[in-house]
């Protein structure tokens, strides 16, 4: 049977088909939908961990439990997940129980801080790493990354990025394979526990395994020389092959499906073939450096930009060749990313701006309060960090300067590593306010449940993580509830707690607007512009709601009107209208 299917769900597919019994994650674009489609086979444990670590924690644990597993995250997540997996690169699976972590990179940054290329990863932890060009081997690869990682021992890394994650083609589907052993646990202590005396004899299990991986990759199919014009010949792998097979159709090419370790025996057996060397690669001279230390002429990032996706126009460019013609298309006005009609964090930020406070950021839709007209963000680096990024701060600031840190963090975003830099804050006594945006959802990658929802991936109900006790077992004194709608309330409580000389936390209790689940979020009633007593005077504007637009008019002002269709009734933007122009709307 065939589908159409995104390289995601065919991933998901394929570890269906693989026997794979755990599959763990932590949400992430363009990452996430490999679980939501996982979630459909009821043979397969899914589940959201609260982080990266603990989701490959879960999937080694299943592992060395004899089960198939398999633990997908976008790029920066291997970031969080490095400690367990350095290890595991030693330790190896467990016995029938392969293990597949599934890095999903992001060139061109479409939904991420940074543009990482985590091949490096697989290199640097001496892990194999398998690279798909299309969905079909999406599936395949999953597949037989697990066949890999029970044959040598070793975790694998399935590395796909935005254009494999998201693209759509036809991919023919297998059964679920039937007779692995059922799983049961083998107590080895040498091989399992990392002491140093038994880490130092891993090690050459290691440095053994690269060695046999890279020879046998010389005739592994996924390794695939494709000779034709033979003046030029390119090195290429996952969505880059497709970019050359369109652009350079005559060229020889030399696909790697898996990108380490590199198969050396077969790349100079190529080189020797063609006239002229090229490789074709994504963001770091990965492939490039190699080739080059294996005393091979190529050319690569000397023509290729380092910097951003590759598309069939750049790689044209690069080549000296003739552009196509491009389809005349309409130019469409600009979109800049805002937060949702109704956002619970648009009040927050909007308060946070009046009253000049410096914000230390984090990752989530929270993050578009760095936006104008809000512009109420000051710094973002990556998971959980506001809140030890705002203990720094207070350590050095003055005392009247220390009063303006505020750091926010969204509950998933709290629970994934920001309930650490709490703890933190609380034990080294920082003098700072934390606003935990509590929207009871992990809203940005597409509302998936988390610790503090009340249900699991696999739609169980479940404990819903208390945040305010939470936060008072941690040893906060001063935890404050409010509601992010009312203006007037966030204004008083926030302004109260930075003045503050202690820690103090406080939590917003509104749920996102797009929730999911029923019953969870309710609309207000729609509101509308009453003209007559609109005076233009633009104040509505300054929460940047996107459901209020400018209708310009033969006067100078012109006036505010609402569009009943995005309008969900939250009424902040009532609240900063002191003509009474903004009512509810007439039925």
């Amino acid at each position: 049977m065939k589908e159409i299917l995104s390289g995601n769900e065919a991933i998901a597919r394929g570890a269906y088909e693989a026997g794979v019994k755990v599959a763990c994650a932590y949400p992430g674009t363009p990452s996430t939908e490999i679980l939501e489609n996982i979630v459909k086979f009821p043979e397969v444990n899914s589940s959201w961990a609260t982080n990266e670590k603990v989701a490959l924690e879960v999937g080694i644990g299943a592992s060395f439990g004899g089960a198939r597993s398999i633990v997908t995250m976008k790029h920066v997540g291997v970031n969080v997940a490095a400690d367990p997996l350095f290890t595991l690169s030693y330790t190896g699976v467990g016995a029938n129980g392969g293990l597949v972590l599934v890095t999903a990179d992001d060139p061109e940054l479409h939904s991420s801080q940074n543009e990482q290329d985590n091949r490096n990863y697989a290199k640097f932890a001496k892990v194999p790493m398998l690279e798909p060009s299309d969905s079909q081997e999406c599936l395949d690869f999953t597949k037989l990354a697990f066949e890999i990682s029970e044959r040598y021992d070793t975790p694998v890394f399935l590395r796909t990025t935005t254009r494999i994650s998201h693209s759509k083609s036809v991919v023919e589907l297998g059964e679920r394979v039937t007779g692995l052993p059922e799983p049961k646990l083998v107590k080895d202590p040498a091989k399992y526990v990392m002491l140093p005396g038994n880490a130092r004899g891993r090690h050459y299990v290691v440095e053994e395994r690269t060695v046999q991986l890279s020879q046998d990759g010389c005739s592994m199919p996924i390794n695939r020389t494709e000779l034709r014009d033979r003046k030029i010949g390119v090195i290429t792998a996952g969505v880059s092959y497709q970019y050359v097979r369109e652009v350079l159709p005559e060229a020889s090419v030399l696909k790697l499906g898996m990108v380490h370790p590199l198969p050396h025996q077969l790349i100079r057996d190529f080189a020797a073939q063609v006239e002229t060397l090229y490789v074709v690669e994504e963001l770091d001279p990965f492939i490039e450096e190699q080739v080059k230390a294996m005393g091979i002429q190529v050319t690569g990032k000397e023509i290729l930009p380092i910097c951003g996706e590759l598309t069939p126009g750049r790689l044209r460019r690069s080549f000296g060749l003739p552009e196509e013609e491009e389809t005349q298309i309409e130019k469409l006005p600009g979109r800049p990313p805002n937060m949702c009609p109704g956002c619970p964090h648009r009040g927050v930020f909007f308060t946070l701006n009046k009253l000049r406070a410096y914000v230390s950021g984090d990752i989530g839709c929270y993050t578009l309060g760095f936006m104008p007209p809000l512009s109420a963000m000051d710094t973002c680096i990556c998971m959980g960090a506001s809140i030890g990024m705002a203990t720094g701060a207070v350590k050095v600031l003055p005392p009247e300067e220390r009063k303006k840190v505020v750091a926010v963090i969204g509950d998933s975003t709290f629970l994934h590593t920001g309930v650490n830099g709490l703890m933190d804050m609380v034990y080294n006594q920082g003098a700072a306010t934390v606003i935990i945006l509590d929207n009871r959802i992990t809203a940005m990658t597409g509302r998936q449940d988390n610790p503090a929802s009340g249900h699991t991936l696999m739609n169980q109900p479940a404990e819903a993580i208390d945040l305010p006790l939470l936060c008072k077992a941690i040893g906060v004194k001063n935890v404050r509830t409010i509601n992010p709608l009312d203006l007037a309330e966030c204004e008083k409580v926030i302004r109260e707690e930075m003045e503050r000389p202690e820690t103090s936390v406080i939590i917003t209790d509104k749920p996102c607007v797009l929730i999911k689940r029923e019953g969870v979020f309710e609309a207000g009633a729609v509101l509308e512009v009453n003209c007559e007593n609109c005076t233009g005077c633009r104040a509505c504007l300054k929460i940047g709601c996107p459901a209020i637009e400018w209708v310009p008019s033969s006067g100078k002002r012109g006036q505010a009107h609402i569009d009943p269709l995005l309008c969900n009734g939250c009424d902040v933007c009532s609240q900063l209208c002191k003509f009474s122009a903004i009512q509810e709307a007439k039925k």
